[in-house]
């Protein structure tokens, strides 16, 4: 009976490890290296420390993006980030490089992260501004200032949806858009400061992507 007992205590704690490798999510940060990655823009510097990636700011630089080397479509993407409260950040997803070149500049989607209450909501980052429409985007405080927050996002055709800490934030249909970035990479980005300012740092961990 106890070694029973010891067996199905074991299974409780393999089974989320399984739950997810059956799910097909796969991680995108390797927890050694930024290989699978590229930067894009902008001077900022990103590295790892422990399990996580880390994004700092350099004054004068303009927005920087480390995005990935491969392009996703649909996909649901979750991940845990922390940013310094003085600090705007963001996800990039179906993301794109003006003339498809490196030195591009970085446009599509991007998913808020701040602490200015408008987390979770999409930004169309070089791309005409909020994708989230005024009437919907209401100031909350689900993002937790010097905590991890976990996020969950969900791509599927012109339908975004987003998650903050298991709520829901977002619920986007954009049309235009989607025709217009119907695949990209996806980027972290460590936004531009002023003269004087920082250095701020965001962080990013559990990075992972199932393709649906």
């Amino acid at each position: 009976m106890k070694n029973l007992c010891m067996s199905a205590f074991l299974t409780l704690l393999i089974a989320p490890t399984v739950l997810a490798q059956d799910a097909g999510f796969v991680e995108l940060f390797n927890g050694t290296d930024l290989t699978g990655w590229h930067q894009r823009n902008g001077t900022a510097t990103y590295r790892v420390e422990g399990d996580a990636i880390v994004g700092k700011t350099n004054e004068g630089s303009p927005n920087s993006f480390l995005c990935t080397d491969k392009s996703y479509g649909d996909f649901e993407l979750t991940f845990d980030v922390k940013v310094d409260s003085r600090l705007n950040s963001g996800v990039q997803i179906r993301s794109q490089s003006q003339g498809d070149k490196p030195e591009g500049r970085v446009n599509g989607p991007q998913v808020e992260i701040s602490l200015d209450k408008m987390a979770g909501y999409i930004y169309g980052e070089a791309a005409g501004g909020w994708m989230t429409p005024d009437a919907d985007r209401k100031p909350h405080d689900t993002f937790q200032d010097g905590q991890w927050n976990s996020y969950r996002i969900v791509a599927k055709g012109p339908l975004i949806q987003t998650w903050i800490n298991g709520t829901p934030i977002s619920d986007l249909t954009h049309e235009e858009r989607y025709r217009s970035h119907p695949k990209g990479f996806i980027g972290l980005q460590v936004h531009g400061i002023g003269a004087g300012q920082g250095p701020y740092e965001v962080r990013w961990r559990n990075l992972r992507i199932r393709e649906i």
